[in-house]
């Protein structure tokens, strides 16, 4: 099936920012005594709100401690997200040929807009992604289908238009509470297998695939 929208996730997906987004983390659980996480369930938690991954690391609800976590890994991420996150290699040749097809290409992801802007321009492909929906734009973060749906609008396409492509059980859901077909990569912690079982087009080993 031909689409003419291709919508991406971001960590995982399109940029490889594990290292930066795990000093983040361990930055502030360390800071606050939490010594029982991996490295790796940090990593399962990348593509979720950071106050919900936080709860995921440390059992924490209380809120006002989790908008404080939230500004101490922001502030870490000033520090050290944009020169410590990378694109993998397949990632700008498959978007300049999306764009070469006249495909129009967004980003919707948990992460703000600003920093994927940031690294976008690190990179000089800025001119390869036509909208991005940061985690300051919507209310509710995949797997609701909010971010889809507002790139939908601001597109001016139609769902049978759009391919979304991630790499986390989130983003299946998010594509299919948004009833648009989805495409993984496994680029991320989430194996083939646990897609088998969720609506999917395809599942690829990166985005050359594509």
């Amino acid at each position: 099936m031909a689409y003419s929208i291709y919508l991406f996730d971001f960590d995982y997906t399109l940029a490889d920012s594990e290292r930066a987004i795990v000093a983040c983390y361990r930055h502030v659980l360390e800071k606050h005594g939490y010594t029982g996480a991996s490295d790796y369930d940090i990593c399962k938690t990348i593509g979720y709100p950071v106050k919900n991954s936080m709860t995921m690391l440390t059992g924490e609800t209380d809120i006002a401690k989790l908008e404080q976590y939230h500004l101490e890994f922001r502030q870490k991420a000033d520090e050290v997200m944009v020169n410590n996150t990378d694109l993998y290699p397949s990632t700008v040749p498959t978007l300049e040929k999306l764009r070469s097809k006249g495909c129009r290409i967004g980003i919707i992801s948990t992460k703000y807009r600003f920093r994927i802007e940031d690294i976008l321009k690190r990179f000089n492909i800025t001119n390869l992604v036509d909208i991005i929906i940061g985690g300051e734009d919507i209310a509710l973060p995949k797997p609701d289908p909010q971010g889809i749906f507002l790139a939908l609008e601001r597109l001016g396409g139609q769902k049978s238009d759009v391919l979304y492509i991630g790499d986390s059980l989130v983003d299946a859901n998010a594509a299919n509470n948004a009833a648009v077909d989805f495409a993984a990569v496994t680029t991320g912690t989430t194996q083939a297998r646990e897609f088998e079982a969720l609506p999917h087009i395809k599942i690829m080993n990166d985005l050359s695939e594509l």
